[in-house]
């Protein structure tokens, strides 16, 4: 599959803004060597605070968050801090909210107030009352800098109060478990900069993994929190959902195909190929062949070039992940915005390719080049949406 072509165009990181036949996993599938030209893009959140991965904490029964106990520690945060995180998610976990409500919160918090208890300048009761420092948005309180509307003084002050109003109104946001969580947080907060949201998505599956056993890594199906199951639309705390069901055959710059920059994941032309997580459209384009052809609707052979069909996609955190050799044009256009989950494109076979399958690559740093490309086994594993056969 493709390992990204780039047609003739200088590759380098894209610079982003604030707040982007059935084949089996024995078969070895032959791939392109293609990718795509760098461009400038601005939108989406840069690259992230601390790592390229969730913190690794395994999954298993989600954990009740207990918060008079010792809790972990982090970089980002003070102790405060951390104990209003598990006071947010306590309060998500009584109420029964599935647990990618937790992450929404904490990211909606993260961005309101880093998790700090705020009382105002402007408002003067408050400043008698218990506080971790002091804003002045306007009469805005709290972890969530709730206004008069959601509270008296002190309830607004009160995280465990703060932290219930504000799923009350998230479990009545339409689809608020697919929808992304910038759009989800704005529809609750209804804030002046509702893109600035995503950028914390990272860091708050990393604060729920910690405190309430992998809690990230689970998808509610039928009432009940699944570890490592968020495939087939099915979206996982995190944000991310696997692209396609299938084996993986040929894997990540392997001893015989070194510069193989992703998995090649089997399954049969036409099936649905989902994105992994919500996004923005870079590239959705035919990837010329090695002869410059852009003869994308015909099955192309191994040696050809070229990625076929295919779309880049940029994530919140600076990810971008990569589909190659799709059947006919990707149903996605650029700069177009899409959920987690939503179907792009079908598994074919156009491009540097031995048989119907998707390419899939995981990017850092907003670096659609080689240099930036990561094992995507791993990367989704951690996010509760591994690929199959994938060890």
């Amino acid at each position: 599959m493709t390992t990204g072509r780039a047609s003739a165009a200088v590759r380098r990181p894209v610079r982003v803004g604030v707040i982007a036949a059935i084949l089996t996993g024995v078969l070895v599938l032959l791939c392109c060597t293609g990718g795509t030209a760098a461009f400038f893009l601005s939108g989406l959140s840069g690259d992230p605070e601390n790592g390229d991965t969730l913190a690794g904490w395994g999954c298993g029964p989600v954990r009740p968050v207990d918060i008079a106990a010792e809790l972990p520690r982090f970089t980002e945060y003070g102790d405060a801090q951390v104990r209003n995180a598990a006071i947010i998610i306590k309060v998500g976990q009584d109420l029964g909210v599935p647990s990618r409500g937790w992450v929404i919160a904490l990211a909606t918090a993260m961005q309101e107030s880093a998790l700090r208890n705020l009382a105002n300048s402007t408002v003067t009761e408050s400043l008698s009352l218990p506080h971790e420092g002091v804003g002045a948005d306007h009469d805005s309180l709290g972890l969530f800098q709730q206004r008069p509307g959601w509270g008296s003084v002190a309830e607004r002050l009160t995280p465990a109060y703060a932290a219930r109003k504000f799923y009350e109104k998230l479990v009545k946001v339409p689809s608020w478990q697919h929808r992304p969580l910038s759009v989800v947080a704005q529809k609750v907060q209804i804030s002046a900069y509702p893109d600035a949201y995503a950028q914390h998505e990272e860091l708050a599956s990393k604060l729920v993994d910690a405190l309430a056993g992998g809690a990230a890594r689970t998808v509610e199906i039928n009432g009940k929190a699944v570890c490592n199951a968020a495939e087939r639309g099915e979206i996982a705390a995190s944000g991310w959902t696997a692209p396609i069901s299938g084996d993986v055959g040929s894997g990540f710059r392997t001893a015989d195909r070194p510069s193989h920059n992703g998995v090649d994941i089997g399954a049969a032309k036409g099936t649905e190929i989902r994105a992994a997580a919500a996004g923005r459209v870079l590239v959705a384009r035919c990837d010329p062949d090695d002869r410059g052809r852009r003869n994308c609707d015909v099955d192309g052979y191994p040696g050809k070039g070229g990625c076929g069909w295919f779309v880049d996609l940029l994530h919140a955190g600076g990810y971008i992940t990569r589909y190659c050799h799709m059947v006919v044009q990707p149903r996605v256009t650029p700069n177009q915005i899409v959920p987690a989950g939503e179907v792009i494109g079908q598994v074919g076979s156009s491009g540097n390719s031995s048989g119907p399958h998707l390419h899939f690559e995981v990017h850092l740093r907003n670096d659609r080049s080689s240099r930036g490309a990561i094992d995507p086994i791993p990367f989704m594993r951690e996010r509760g949406a591994p690929l199959r056969a994938a060890e």
